[in-house]
């Protein structure tokens, strides 16, 4: 099976100082029309950035962004997202604030299908705390749902969000449990990690053999200016090589056919899931007690 999927990046539309609503409209409206972009090109799956209806807040530590969470799925942004979705015949992958409940708040990502219905959602597990501005245990709770795979009409879908793909742990469980298109919606800066953005996530593809989508919001976000966010979303096979990418700089929709049955052509040839030794991966304290004696 062939798939047309879509990958949305887009800078801020306002200073991130600016009232909140309007920010959020102006951020919505613009995810809005590049999903109908997308559409339009015959994507039958897009996803958005991370947090995408509004500013990276995590540049400050401020509790004025508590107010900025909803809950998910009956919360205003979902609801919309659902209309978008049945109205454009398009899955969507939509990363948003969660609020639980007061005080217990996660970094998710909504999977909603073709016809609106929602599906479920993924919640970041990796919270990073680190300069430049990225203060993140300040907003959100480490996941508690585990790595679910999505079965959708266009392929079985799982979620990474942003920092969770410096840890091969998820990725792997992502495989483990079938997904065969991953998405990561990320918010990262020149500078900071820019050198892994092409490294890491295709040597996930690689080593799990699925498909990878990896998203990047654009440019400064002021009045914090924290660096530049710097695009260049892509598509990675499951031989872990890049075959489509955005540009650097401008807000734009890159659509990108996946042939799914790559998937089964790479694993007919690398028996990764085969060849695993799982029972042999655990150091127990008897081993390196063991180790320790041999020396």
């Amino acid at each position: 099976m062939v798939v047309k999927a879509a990958l949305i990046q887009t800078s801020l539309c306002e200073r991130a100082d600016a009232p909140f609503e309007r920010i959020q409209k102006a951020m919505t409206d613009q995810a809005i029309a590049f999903i109908e972009q997308a559409a339009q090109q015959g994507a039958q799956v897009a996803c958005l950035q991370e947090l995408f209806n509004g500013p990276y807040f995590c540049a400050e530590q401020e509790p004025r962004w508590y107010r900025y969470a909803e809950r998910v799925p009956d919360g205003p942004t979902i609801e919309l997202m659902r209309q978008v979705a049945a109205r454009n015949r398009i899955i969507l992958i939509v990363p948003v604030y969660e609020e639980e409940r007061a005080g217990v708040l996660y970094n998710t990502a909504a999977v909603i299908d073709e016809h609106g219905k929602y599906l479920g959602k993924y919640r970041k597990h990796h919270i990073p705390h680190c300069k430049p501005g990225f203060w993140e245990k300040f907003y959100f709770t480490p996941g508690n749902m585990g790595y679910p795979v999505f079965p959708t009409s266009a392929g079985r879908i799982g979620v990474y969000i942003c920092y969770d793909r410096h840890f091969p742990e998820g990725a792997r469980e992502l495989g483990l449990n079938g997904a065969e298109i991953v998405f990561n919606p990320s918010a990262t800066v020149a500078g900071l990690s820019e050198y892994l953005w092409k490294l890491e996530q295709p040597a996930h593809a690689a080593a799990n053999q699925y498909f990878v989508g990896a998203i990047n919001r654009v440019g400064t976000e002021a009045p914090w200016n924290i660096g530049e966010f710097y695009g260049q979303s892509y598509f990675c096979n499951p031989r872990g090589q890049i075959f489509a990418q955005a540009s650097r700089d401008k807000s734009e929709v890159l659509v990108a056919e996946l042939d799914l049955q790559q998937i089964t052509q790479v694993r007919d040839v690398w028996q990764f899931y085969r060849d695993r030794r799982p029972e042999s991966y655990v150091r127990s304290s008897q081993a390196v007690l063991s180790q320790g004696d041999a020396r």
